[in-house]
Parts: C-alpha cells; structure tokens; sequence
C-alpha cells in the first residue's frame, strides 16, 4: 500500500511535511520445522505440565527436547498462538449489518491485537516546530490515500509566514469548512506584500524504484508519480471528494454498481508535452488488471471488494469476471461483490490509477498474470515504467516527469496542456537527494530560500538556532499530526540474522536466538516489553522535551479517524452514544476487556507503566519457567550513521534496561553504517523472514480508505496482511 511507511525517512529529512514512505513485495512463508520451541502461554499451564485436576486423566506429555541450533518456527503456528481470535473478530466485524456496528466490532478487534503486545504504537507525522512559507491546506486534506501527496494547489510565498498570519489563513480556512466564505490563501498573502513562488523544492533520501504507479505499493515512489496521473476523484483542500477524470457518477440502488462518466478532454503526455491519446475508460480497466497482474502488493485492498477479483487471482478465471468494464470510451462500471459504505473513499488511492493501454503495449506490456510474469522478466522487450528512463511512462496529471537521477535529483514540470491547469500553481517540483547529515546546512539553504521550510528539531541543534537567530519567535508553529502509525513490533519468528553481505550481523549465541523466540510466544513478556518503553523519553531525542509527547500515538488506528452516527448498544450492553470517536471505544475495551493500564489517545505517554511491566514480567518468569535462560536479548538494528535514528536506540536500550534490570532483558544495538543496511534490516525486508531484528519501529502506516479496516486488515494471517512482516511473520 501507499502507506507503509519509513520512519526513518520523516527522521532523515530535515523538512518534508508531507513526506512519508512505502512498502515492498510481499514473501511467501517457510515450510514448518521438524521441532519448534515451546510457547510460554498465558492462559495455560507450561508445555509439560498440568493442573492438579488434569494429573489423573491426562498422560503425561513427551518431554520437550531443547534443539542445539535454532530453527525458525512455522508461521501460521506462530500467528495463531499470538494473534488467534484476531481473524474471527474481523470477520464478524465485516459482516455486521450497518456501519456504526462494525465500527464497535472493529474497535473490540483493536482492542485484542493491542493485549497481544506484538506491536505498539509510537508516534505519528507531525507535532513538531517548524518555519515554512507554505500556506496551511493548500493541498488536499484528507486522512487517507494518496491525495495528500498532491502538490499542485500548494501556495508558496517568497518570505516566511508569520505566525499571525499562519492563525489568519487556519481562521479562513475553518470558515470555509464552516460555509462562511472561500479560503484563498493566494489572496490573502499577495494583499499581505508576499510575492508567491511558482517553484517548489524539497528533498528525498529514497528515489522511485519504479515510474509504474500500479507496479509498487512504497510511498517513496508514488509520491513522485501521483503528482503525474490523475484518478476519478480527488479531494479539495476542504476534505471534499470531487470530480477529476469522471465528471461524474451514480452508485446503483443496491450498492454494487458505480458507473463513472469520463470526461473528454483529458489525454497522455510524453515527459516532453507531446500528446499521445486520449484518456478513455478503457484505460481504467487496463490499469486495474495490470495491477492485478503485476501482484505487487495493491491487490489485495480490493479482493472481496471489486466482484470477479479473488476468481481471478485466486483461481486463475479470465479477466472477463471481474467487474471492471468500460461499455464505451467515456463509460466505466464497477461492480462489487457486496456492498461497501466506503468504496469511493477508496477511489483516491493509487491501485485505482488509469495507464494508456496502447503505450503500456507499445512498451512490451501483456495483460493476465502469467503472461506478465513471464514478460516482465525479458528486460530487453519489457522496457514500461522504468526509473531509469523518464520516457518509458506517459502521464495524463498536473505535472510530466522531466528528470530522474537516483543520487542527485527528480524533476516534474508542469504539464501545460493538462485539462485544468488553471487550477496548478506551480511551475515545477525538484527532489534533492540529502541524506539528512547536515541538518545545518538545510537550515542555511531554507533561510535562504532554496527550500520552502523547516522542521526544528532538538535533536538536530535547528530549535536552539532557531530560537537565537529570532526565526522561531516570528515564524514557528507546530505542525500538524497525521493519521499515518509508526509503531514497534517484536520478531516473533525471526528468521535473519546478518544481510547477505555479513552486515548488520546478530551477536547472539544459538541458545539466545532461542530463548528470545521462547520469550516472545509468551504474552506476558511481550507486554512487559512495551510497558517499559518510556516513548516520551524516545522521542525527546529528536523532539526536544517541549513536543516530546505532542507526536506519540498510542492505538493502531488514528483515534478520530471515525465516529458513531447513532447510539450503539454492545453485546455486553454497554452504550455508546452518537458521535462517540472510534478511539473512545477502543479505550473502554482495552480496559474492561483486557485490563489494560493505556491511555489510547494522543498526545500521552499511554503505554508507559514501569511497575505494570514488572509484574508483567514476573508473570512471565513464572510461566516460563526453566525453558529459558535469562536474561533475554533483543536486538535492536541502530541507524547509526545517523544521529537522530542513533539516539533513539540509545534511549530504548536505556529505558527498556532500566525498567526491567539486565538480569531479566538485554537490548543489544546492532549497528547498520548506511541507509541501505539499515532499510534492508527492517523497512524493505521483503517478509516476515527477511526481518534482521527482536524489535524494529522504523514502519508505520497509514489509511488507504476511510474505514478502520484499512489499518486492521495489515494484521490478518496467512500473508494476507501486509504489516505482519514486522512482527516476523508471513
């Protein structure tokens, strides 16, 4: 999806507001080893004893034989012992009869995989100081797809904006929001003295794999692209879905027919402007079955959601069951298998992306999925998409891509035959490779004007330089949260130990790989981990102590991401009235429920509780037993080429130690010299195998859609969630 999400790319670049990242391909699981090691369950008896009732009928169990080497444990088995009943609430959720009872269902579900302890949240985009000459909501606002990676509406003044200004412009736009008025930024800062910038430059760590929208679910390579292709619809900087290449549309009585109509006078272009087709409906339907084919990690947002898709993946059907069909030129249908309340929030993501059917062909491109596979593979004929060659896309957006060099820079211009140009107000957008090492440097260059703004972290020495040259006084602010998730997961089924170049390498013996994969099947020790990460601690190291807690997040799931529209009654017979945010029923279960001590809003240390987390962890001495040799070491992979990453490691070793002793847990940093390792290590590691880490918090996600599915589903089994991966599994 569009949002899986590198923490270390927000931590690397010294300003980006709207920068996040993606994901890769997904792996297949490992075949079961001969012997696992036991799990430490939490609501059992030890493997290899019972109760005083069970010692009469019950035979005594073989002995559990320790291996002398580590085996890495089938996923499936692993999956089920920590995160069982996840799967079943899902499900229940999703067949609930109205909205507002799958929003309570999901929140019970939410609920169950935050007890599970395999994850914690831990912050979320934004909640920092900053100076920048960008008007606030300029680009389309909205929680979810890619939308918010749309640049083409942003307003840049050539001076700072004030913060009286700043509060001005967020006045104008709530009365917008309101009906009172329109918001125009432009307007307002001209009839302020401000001359705008038609140029818009900002940085980059991580250039596009590819230029094929459809071929790629990381968000380092669609934030470049969205801005060249447009979609059906799209959000305004008011958070209103609008018309963008269907003019319009009508959804079917019984909610499972969209017909789209598709405006005529949009086309594709070259990178150099010239006119290659039109944009026909037809090419919807082509780009929706190559992103099928290309099985890149899109597909499964619309398995069981677009009728004919899971026949077609799944069983190998013609293409001619799914239902995406373009009658003529200017008419799509979509067809679902059920009816779906938030089917056209989905719409703004990428997997719904049109491609010109007739370059795409031109350029070796087949359609049906083992066609494609084996075509794919011949480079010398496959030549689509190719980020190495800006011509081998066409693009039919705002902007054509002029210039792609993977170290050095990225150019899109404005596409000046694009069929609503009047609405671009930028000329042009450049990337700038920095890899985050001179952070004063950027400061400089933003002062100067060659970038438009500037975090101010603590960490970096720009707060205190802020603050002495008088910039923070006149121009900061603090910017805003995100419904993006960075959070921590713990290897349950760890299957790297060093890269395939021998960086990156583990320090542990065989014994200690497997007691820490014994120590995380158990429920009790999980938890006591995360209760004993101080995050505001964590965060201060790049933060400051000013804003340490004003980016943490503590639940999966954006807390106001959704709200109850009438008074719901649960299975308990508890009330929850309308307009009850989805957070607020998240808390009440994980407290009624599951007796947790969190605080699942924002803006707290919720999970924080070190005398929680010690008698977590002398639950989990007692129900571990003599199956493990303490103490436990998780290995944490350390950024340490880079300060701000180098320091959060520091602080998680030294608050996870200190809370609970380094005779029970050891945190050993495993230090990754450059990005590449240290992406390799957990960010890009393909699957839940390929993870070189116990515990790793430099992911996140964020919504695709607007239905708390869109995170959940990132934890279903058998591969078919996407995050999975960073707890080791699938």
């Amino acid at each position: 999806m569009k949002r899986f999400i590198a923490l270390c790319l927000v931590v690397i670049m010294a300003f980006s507001m709207f920068a996040a990242c993606q994901r890769s391909d997904q792996g297949t699981n490992t075949p079961a080893p001969a012997t696992n090691p036991p799990a430490g369950d939490t609501t059992n008896p030890p493997e290899g004893e019972t109760t005083p009732e069970q010692q009469e009928a019950t035979p005594a169990p073989t002995p559990f034989v320790r291996p002398t080497s580590y085996i890495r444990a089938d996923d499936e088995e692993v999956y089920e012992r920590a995160l069982g009943e996840f799967e079943a609430m899902m499900a229940a959720a999703k067949a609930a009869p109205t909205v507002d009872e799958k929003f309570v269902l999901y929140a019970q579900a939410e609920a169950y995989l935050l007890s599970t302890g395999v994850m914690i949240p831990a912050t979320t985009q934004g909640g920092a100081y900053a100076i920048s000459r960008v008007a606030p909501r300029t680009i389309p606002y909205v929680q979810w797809g890619n939308d918010d990676d749309r640049f083409f509406g942003m307003v840049i003044s050539d001076e700072f904006i004030t913060k009286e200004e700043r509060a001005e412009l967020m006045q104008m736009w709530r009365d917008a929001i309101d009906g009172k008025g329109e918001y125009d930024p432009a307007g307002y800062l001209t009839g302020k003295g401000h001359t705008l910038n038609k140029e818009y430059n900002l940085t980059f760590s991580t250039a596009p794999v590819t230029i094929d929208w459809l071929n790629t679910s990381a968000q380092s390579d669609t934030e470049i692209t969205v801005n060249t292709v447009d979609g059906l619809v799209q959000y305004n900087n008011l958070g209103v879905l609008q018309p963008a290449l269907a003019e319009s549309w009508e959804e079917s009585e019984d909610g499972l027919t969209y017909t789209f109509h598709i405006r005529d006078n949009a086309k594709w272009y070259s990178s150099e402007g010239r006119e290659v087709a039109p944009v026909t409906a037809d090419d919807f339907v082509a780009g929706f079955q190559h992103m099928l084919d290309c099985d890149a990690g899109l597909d499964w947002l619309v398995e069981g959601v677009v009728a004919g898709v899971d026949k077609y993946i799944k069983e190998g059907a013609s293409f001619d069951v799914v239902g995406y069909k373009a009658p003529d030129d200017r008419t799509l249908v979509i067809t679902l298998e059920a009816p779906t309340s938030y089917f056209m929030t989905m719409l703004t993501y990428s997997c719904f992306l049109p491609i010109c059917r007739s370059f795409y062909e031109s350029r070796g491109g087949v359609f049906g999925r083992d066609a494609y596979a084996e075509a794919s593979q011949d480079t010398t004929k496959y030549t689509y998409g190719l980020n190495t060659d800006v011509s081998s896309q066409v693009y039919c957006g705002p902007f054509l891509l002029r210039k792609l060099q993977d170290q050095s820079e990225i150019l899109i211009v404005k596409n000046e035959n694009y069929y609503n140009k009047d609405k671009v107000m930028l000329d042009s957008i450049k990337w700038v490779m920095d890899d985050g090492s001179n952070p004063t440097a950027f400061y400089t260059d933003t002062v100067n004007g060659t970038y438009p703004g500037c975090s101010l972290g603590a960490s970096s020495g720009l707060l205190d330089l802020a603050k002495k040259d008088g910039n923070f006084d006149k121009y900061s602010y603090i910017t805003d949260t995100t419904s993006t998730t960075y959070f921590g997961g713990l290897n349950l089924n760890r299957g790297t130990f060093q890269l395939e170049s021998g960086a990156v390498a583990s320090k542990k013996t065989e014994d200690q790989k497997i007691d820490t994969f014994i120590a995380m099947q158990n429920q009790s020790f999980r938890l006591a981990v995360q209760y004993a990460f101080d995050k505001k601690t964590y965060n201060a190291t790049s933060r400051g102590e000013e804003l340490a807690e004003a980016s943490l997040r503590n639940m999966y799931t954006h807390p106001e991401f959704v709200l109850l529209s009438s008074d719901q009654t649960d299975a308990d017979g508890h009330t929850f009235p309308a307009g009850t945010f989805y957070g607020d029923m998240v808390q009440h279960y994980v407290k009624e429920k599951y007796n947790m001590p969190i605080d699942v809003h924002d803006g707290v240390n919720g999970w924080y509780h070190p005398e929680e987390a010690k008698k977590m962890l002398a639950k989990a001495v007692e129900e571990l037993g003599d199956s493990v040799t303490w103490p436990i070491h998780i290995e944490v992979t350390n950024g340490a080429y880079n300060e701000s990453l180098n320091n959060q490691a520091e602080a998680y070793k030294r608050v996870i130690e200190e809370t609970l002793g380094t005779d029970r847990v050891v945190v050993d940093l495993i230090k990754a010299d450059n990005k590449d390792d240290y992406y390799a290590s957990g960010y890009r590691a393909k699957n839940g195998e390929a993870g070189n880490f116990d515990f790793f918090a430099g992911s996140g996600w964020g919504p695709d859609f607007g239905d708390p599915c869109t995170y959940l589903d990132t934890f279903l089994g058998r591969g078919a969630g996407y995050m999975t991966k960073v707890i080791g599994l699938f």
